[in-house]
């Protein structure tokens, strides 16, 4: 089943690279009582996730911040140290964007938005996706139908809809 508007999250715990090295994120603790944007990208550096999804959350920033969100969060299945990298290179941890790995994809799954993508070598990966989460439900949801493109699932798309 797939996530949709009115649900809450599905528990998971994701990975990011801290000060200390890898940390466990619960994601229910880690958002319980707050206003925060996640969203999910095929993957660290491809084409479009590189170039047009997280560029838009980088530019929307503050105006997500104006409106009340507490925190901006990118997800994707990768590890913690590609998210690291991903993240200095593109400016997004500068900006103050929360970038988070789901190394075995379970939280993409129980979402029921995995798909696989052989021919791009991309398998297991989460749908392209932005959604508005208040203290753990899901508020607003923008899922685009192709991975390669980003419309619907953008910063400033999303933030016309909050």
């Amino acid at each position: 089943m797939t996530i949709s508007k009115g649900d809450r999250l599905p528990g998971a715990t994701l990975v990011r690279f801290g000060n200390s090295g890898v940390e466990k994120v619960d994601l229910a603790q880690h958002i319980k009582g707050r206003s925060v944007v996640i969203f999910a990208v095929p993957g660290a550096f491809t084409p479009t996730c590189h170039t047009a999804h997280i560029p838009s959350f980088i530019r929307t920033k503050d105006s997500f911040d104006a409106k009340g969100v507490d925190e901006i969060i990118c997800v994707s299945v990768n590890d913690p140290f590609v998210m690291k990298a991903w993240g200095e290179t593109t400016g997004a941890t500068e900006a103050g964007i929360t970038l988070l790995g789901d190394p075995t994809g379970e939280f993409t799954q129980e979402l029921g938005l995995a798909f696989d993508a052989p021919a791009a070598g991309l398998m297991g990966r989460s749908r392209r996706y932005a959604m508005h989460v208040v203290d753990g439900e899901v508020r607003v949801l923008h899922l685009e139908e192709s991975p390669g493109t980003c419309e619907t699932s953008g910063g400033e798309a999303l933030l016309l809809a909050i």
